[in-house]
C-alpha cells in the first residue's frame, strides 16, 4: 500500500507533549529517544486494543511518521492498524510498506471524514444509499463503538459494496 496521510492533529490524544515545542528534551526531562519508546509503547497498546494477531509487530516514530512492521492474516487487519496508529494526533504519516498480509486482497479506500459528515451522508457518496452506512460501521470495528461517534479529520476504511 505505502505511505498514508492523516491529520496531525485529529485523532486520539494518546501523546501529552505538544510536538512544536519538542526539542532535545521534554519539559518533564525524559530524553527524545525515551519519549519515542513511549509513543511506541501507546501505539502497540492502541493496536493490542483492537484484538487483531499482529506476528512480529513493530512500530518506529520519526517525528509525525510511524512505520509499522509486522505480518498479518487478512489485508482487512493491516488496514485497521493503519487506521488506529494514523488516528492519533501527532501522527501525520503511516508507512506500512514493512508490513505483510498472508492471505492478499483487494484494498479497500479510505475516507476522512470532513466537517458535517456523518455515515450514511458518506454512504450515500460512496454506494449511492445512505442505507449502507452500517457497512462501513462494521468495516470499522472496533475502532468505531457507535456509528453517531465520528469526527472531521478522522479516516475510515470504505470497503467495497
Amino acid at each position: 500500500m505505502g505511505l498514508f496521510s492523516f491529520l496531525k492533529n485529529a485523532g486520539s490524544k494518546l501523546f501529552s507533549k505538544n510536538e512544536k515545542e519538542r526539542d532535545s528534551t521534554t519539559t518533564d526531562g525524559v530524553s527524545e529517544e525515551v519519549a519515542n519508546e513511549q509513543k511506541v509503547s501507546l501505539l502497540k497498546s492502541v493496536v493490542d486494543t483492537l484484538g487483531i494477531d499482529v506476528q512480529n509487530f513493530d512500530v518506529e516514530i520519526d517525528n509525525d511518521t510511524a512505520k509499522l512492521f509486522g505480518q498479518v492474516e487478512t489485508q482487512e487487519q493491516k488496514e485497521k492498524v493503519i487506521l488506529a496508529v494514523g488516528n492519533v494526533a501527532g501522527i501525520a504519516i503511516v508507512n506500512d510498506d514493512y508490513m505483510t498480509v498472508e492471505k492478499p486482497e483487494d484494498e479497500a479506500t479510505f475516507y476522512t471524514v470532513e466537517k458535517g459528515d456523518y455515515l450514511s451522508k458518506i454512504a450515500k457518496e460512496v454506494y449511492g444509499d445512505p442505507m449502507k452506512y452500517n457497512l462501513i460501521f462494521e468495516a470499522n470495528k472496533p475502532m468505531l463503538s457507535d456509528p453517531d461517534k465520528i469526527y472531521p479529520g478522522q479516516v475510515l476504511r470504505i470497503p467495497k459494496a
